[in-house]
């Protein structure tokens, strides 16, 4: 079976962040979503960084994620070198544990959006659900995993629910 040619970019700042991003990545399994990972560091690489949005589109990238701590500037290189839609997701470290990287991501300046998760494990997971949204948009078959995942989010909720009214 051909692998299916990957949709999704998803960057991390640094190797430290790819415990968190698991969540992520296992997310875009889910949805069959295919993606590519990378480690670009925004001020350690910014020629990496900058030709790998510009080149995004040719290699059929449709969003990219980026997930980066302290600063976060990742996010807003990327998108200063692409129009492809970025989801960045602030990594908890430093000093003030992702709050840094969570206020860096969500000031871009006009005219270089990125759309900005909450920090760690559930950015990650909702990076990969906003992605998936994203590319819904034009995949019939994607819409409809959707769909069934956010069923199935209501069922188990509605399950727990009737589990502790059972309980008192």
């Amino acid at each position: 079976m051909a692998k299916k040619r990957p949709t999704a970019g998803v960057v991390m700042g640094s190797d430290s962040d790819l415990e968190t991003m698991k969540r992520c990545l296992k997310q875009l399994d889910e949805f069959g979503i295919a993606y590519e990972v990378r480690i670009i560091s925004a001020h350690r690489t910014p020629d990496i960084a900058h030709e790998y949005a510009a080149t995004a589109i040719q290699r059929g990238l449709k969003v990219i994620i980026a997930a980066a701590g302290m600063s976060a500037a990742l996010g807003g290189v990327l998108a200063a070198n692409t129009t492809l839609p970025i989801v960045g997701v602030p990594m908890a470290s430093g000093p003030l544990v992702g709050v840094d990287a969570a206020l860096s991501t969500m000031q871009m300046p006009p005219g270089v959006p990125v759309a900005c998760m909450s920090i760690g494990g559930a950015g990650a997971t909702n990076a990969a659900i906003y992605a998936a949204q994203i590319l819904a948009v034009s995949d019939k078959k994607l819409a409809g995993k959707l769909s069934r995942f956010k069923k199935s989010q209501a069922r188990k909720v509605a399950k727990k629910d009737a589990e502790l009214r059972k309980s008192l």
